[in-house]
């Protein structure tokens, strides 16, 4: 650009920072093609403004293949001079997959870990929200659109209890769920700090974060404007068209 416009280098640099243009940084974005969108959009978010009376709204989902990685050395302290450090190669020792069901208006986690992800484990854990929960109250389910999630056994099982009422995010839209928000944070303070010599040693940790968790929950709250949130996609669909053409 400096040779183009015939200006020094440091020229351009200043221009950049001056305008806070950061051309060597990118970011990732998906956009759903969900014909249904808007309509599954507004489902999801009235759950949340607007939770039905006599309900429970739960946000439920499965953090799938959880590592139980073991650093091959201790990581060392942070102390005065260099930072905390780790080894870069580990030992895996197998996976695990968590599945959690955030309760919308206490924050709480109903969980269960199991060694798969198919539709027979969905089942069980469905069955034990069904167990685990006053019957006089209606149960909203907010999910993805994981095959798991629609399996044939799955749905004729929903069918027999009605007071189960399954609310399907847009597809390419899981940030719609509010339950990624704690994995996240699973993530951040349990299996990517951890080091963990069995799949056994994982779940032990992933099931005292879950207690903590329970014992004071902070519930996440939805806050953003919907209609903000369309026009944000409406732009960002415009901007990919004109890219097209």
């Amino acid at each position: 650009m400096a040779r183009q416009v015939g200006v020094s280098p440091a020229s351009v640099q200043r221009i950049w920072a001056a305008n806070e243009i950061k051309p060597h940084l990118t970011r990732t974005f998906k956009l759903s093609r969900d014909p249904n969108f808007e309509a599954k959009f507004w489902d999801v978010i009235g759950l949340y403004l607007n939770p039905p009376d006599r309900a429970l709204v739960l946000c439920c989902d499965e953090k799938s293949q959880c590592q139980a990685l073991e650093r091959t050395q201790p990581d060392l302290p942070l102390g005065l001079g260099h930072v905390r450090t780790r080894t870069h190669d580990y030992i895996r020792h197998g996976t695990v997959t968590l599945f959690a069901a955030l309760n919308y208006l206490d924050g709480k986690i109903l969980s269960v870990t199991a060694p798969k992800h198919t539709h027979v484990e969905w089942l069980a854990f469905l069955k034990k929200l069904h167990r685990q929960t006053p019957a006089e109250l209606a149960l909203h389910l907010i999910v993805d659109n994981y095959a798991t999630h629609k399996h044939p056994v799955v749905v004729e099982w929903l069918k027999k209890h009605p007071r189960i009422h399954i609310h399907f995010t847009p597809t390419s839209s899981s940030w719609m769920n509010l339950v990624e928000r704690f994995f996240r944070q699973l993530t951040d303070d349990v299996v990517r700090e951890g080091s963990f010599a069995s799949v056994n040693e994982l779940i032990t940790a992933i099931n005292v974060h879950l207690i903590h968790h329970n014992l004071s929950p902070v519930p996440y709250r939805w806050k953003a404007d919907g209609a903000a949130i369309l026009e944000k996609i409406r732009r960002a669909r415009l901007a990919q068209t004109e890219c097209i053409v």
